[in-house]
């Protein structure tokens, strides 16, 4: 089975926890901004929560388990009910993948914090795995999504800010061709020649994020040993 996966099959537990995370805050930062900027239609339609239930999408949780990427539901947004429809709807839309870039860099900080203790040096073989599993997962899918969402293609966030930043009569064509984005979308994500070229260089700034905030830490604690933390996935991805 694992050969059909996009991930180990021994790791879809911290899998599955971290998309419940990074899914779940993604959906609630755009459903409350709305809700707080006057658009009720997403509260009234039970989006402005933290249950996960009510965010995540089935296809694509399956889908990013598969391919790699994925979504959860679309949050409902009615931008004519915001006082600044265009100022207010690129907050909407950039709140949801700064809220990934946010949970990663908490998620660096807590490793920080728990090596600071000496836990990390003092746990079980075990438990230290653990931790840099689920530490992995959570840093660099979050960075990832934060990446992958502000792509300028339909349906991602994105494309809604550059919608919300051009001229309304550009703004018009763009919703007319906005249905060919996602035949665009799924052509780059299934043809490695396509993707290699988009989406992997566009990925691979991941790295540069995660030791930007590392270098930031490391001027209030001391280093963390990440080589040995995420042993498992270290010469792959650095």
């Amino acid at each position: 089975m694992s050969q059909f996966l996009w991930y180990p099959l021994k790791d879809l537990p911290f899998i599955f926890l971290v998309l419940m995370i990074a899914f779940t805050v993604h959906e609630f930062a755009h459903a409350f901004s709305a809700y707080k900027f006057g658009d009720r239609t997403a509260y009234d339609a039970g989006r402005v929560t933290l249950n996960p239930r009510a965010h995540l999408d089935v296809l694509g949780t399956i889908l990013l388990l598969v391919a790699g990427f994925g979504w959860a539901k679309p949050v409902p947004v009615n931008r004519g009910k915001f006082k600044y429809p265009r100022l207010m709807g690129i907050v909407v839309s950039a709140v949801g993948p700064l809220s990934n870039l946010l949970i990663a860099v908490l998620g660096i900080i807590a490793v920080y914090i728990v090596n600071e203790t000496g836990y990390l040096s003092t746990a079980s073989h075990g438990v230290q795995q653990a931790i840099g599993h689920f530490s992995y997962y959570l840093i660099t899918i979050n960075i990832l999504l934060f990446l992958f969402n502000l792509i300028p293609v339909p349906p991602l966030d994105g494309y809604r800010i550059i919608q919300d930043l051009v001229p309304l009569q550009v703004r018009y064509r763009m919703d007319q061709l906005a249905h060919w984005g996602i035949f665009l979308f799924l052509l780059i994500v299934f043809i490695p020649a396509l993707r290699s070229n988009t989406l992997d260089p566009l990925f691979s700034f991941w790295v540069d994020i995660f030791l930007f905030v590392c270098r930031r830490c490391e001027l209030v604690f001391d280093p963390v040993n990440w080589p040995l933390l995420w042993t498992d996935f270290f010469a792959s991805s650095m």
